[in-house]
């Protein structure tokens, strides 16, 4: 028995973590600050970080494992032209966007855990569906209800570090979460043409549901509850008013999410143009996978450089910084191309310095749109998650399809959001930007 009461007094205490003042009945003194265990508990901060970047490593696997498979997919689905076959990428998007608007509100309702799970067997039940398909339709409509599976984790993963963490403390996890989830950029194509060395491209798409079902069962076994029990919010109306209210009615979360969608778009327009890009503009056959991930690299290694420095600088300033810099390179890459000199060396450090700038960005505006909605983290993750992911498929959309055998396009796209962003912050921001916001200090 005191094996049993040893246990129940530790749940308690991890659960009464947000209530400074609540006492515990077996306790006669109130559980202070440094012996209640925090909500991400049983596990460490880095098992934590690795199980949220697991769990958002989904959406780069499910949009870059592919790439590679493209021509192969064309063949083994009739001959499907290669520019309606694209289209997998939007479609995925846009279920994962729209299914983003009503997981929030679930997991500030019923938790984050049990919303995860579920989201994670949709997901891998559509991707076996997708290995199946006979057509494109059934790959379409199993594309889709691939992305509404995936929004769970997406959600879950960035309610639950605002749940744990707040301010500079949130962007700097946010960042290591980032860093490891970049890391699938570079190893995805690399991953699906290695399967297709040795196999067909149903296996390609079968390993998306290996992967899901993977993360299914350590979720099941590991993934702590980390709202806490005051906090869930009932699906009623005046709620959902109030949610909506507070996302709606903050220029700071509207501001940065927007920017996000801004930005993101030219990186979905890559994204959707790199095979065609590398393989066909520039020649390089099968090292596709390689030199794609090459580039995604400097994506990883700057989010890890987030991580170090935006404690000590600031999301403000490191996020506006790179958005600047942004523009001056996407502008030398369009110069570069107008003038005939964008060759393949010269065209991969330009685009691996504007990976760098989406990895200082990425994290930031996430963290700056997310840090005044920590009473309804759920419902500000699924808004700002979807609104940057419809957004930025929106316009990756419109990039990807003006693909014409130039890299014109997408170097077009990069300067012309990476201009829209900065617009966008400089009216969220009134003008002043790289000006780090103090909050005020909290009450205790």
């Amino acid at each position: 028995m005191a094996w049993s009461n040893r246990f129940t007094l530790n749940y308690k205490r991890n659960m009464q973590r947000s209530s400074p003042s609540a006492e515990i009945e077996e306790d006669t003194e109130p559980v202070s600050e440094d012996t209640r265990p925090p909500r991400y508990a049983p596990l460490s901060v880095t098992s934590f970080v690795l199980l949220l970047a697991a769990l958002m490593c989904i959406n780069a696997l499910t949009t870059d494992i592919m790439l590679p498979a493209f021509p192969d997919m064309s063949s083994g689905l009739g001959n499907v032209p290669v520019t309606e076959l694209q289209a997998i990428i939007p479609i995925y998007m846009l279920g994962f966007g729209i299914s983003q608007l009503f997981v929030g509100f679930l997991a500030d309702r019923f938790g984050r855990r049990p919303v995860l799970i579920v989201g994670l067997v949709f997901y891998s039940f559509a991707s076996i569906a997708t290995a199946l398909s006979g057509d494109l339709n059934a790959l379409l409509l199993a594309r889709f209800v691939q992305g509404i599976g995936s929004a769970a984790p997406r959600v879950i993963s960035q309610a639950a570090v605002r749940d744990c963490f707040e301010g500079r403390a949130m962007a700097r996890i946010m960042s290591l979460v980032l860093t490891v989830f970049l890391i699938m950029p570079v190893i995805a194509p690399s991953v699906g043409q290695v399967i297709l060395f040795t196999s067909s491209w149903r296996w390609v798409l079968g390993s998306m549901a290996i992967f899901g079902l993977f993360l299914l069962v350590v979720s099941a076994f590991f993934m702590p509850e980390t709202l806490h029990p005051s906090n869930r919010r009932p699906i009623r109306f005046s709620t959902i008013s109030y949610a909506l209210k507070s996302v709606f009615g903050n220029r700071q979360t509207v501001g940065y999410t927007v920017s996000a969608g801004v930005f993101f778009g030219a990186l979905f327009g890559y994204v959707g143009s790199s095979q065609p890009i590398l393989s066909d503009v520039y020649g390089v056959g099968e090292w596709f996978a390689i030199v794609f991930a090459g580039i995604a690299l400097f994506m990883s290694l700057s989010s890890f450089l987030n991580a170090s420095l935006v404690e000590r600088f600031g999301m403000r300033l490191l996020s506006h910084g790179a958005t600047v810099a942004a523009i001056i390179v996407s502008l030398a890459m369009l110069g570069a191309d107008e003038a005939g000199l964008l060759t393949l060396w010269v065209y991969l450090p330009l685009q691996g310095a504007i990976m760098l700038m989406v990895g200082l960005t990425f994290a930031n505006f996430n963290a700056l749109a997310m840090e005044p909605q920590g009473h309804v983290a759920g419902v500000a993750a699924s808004f700002t998650g979807a609104t940057t992911v419809v957004l930025g498929a929106s316009i990756g959309y419109v990039i990807a399809s003006h693909y014409d055998g130039t890299v014109t396009p997408v170097a077009f796209g990069f300067a012309i959001c990476s201009i829209g962003t900065l617009i966008v912050l400089l009216i969220t921001e009134r003008g002043q930007l790289f000006v780090p916001h103090h909050a005020p200090p909290r009450k205790h």
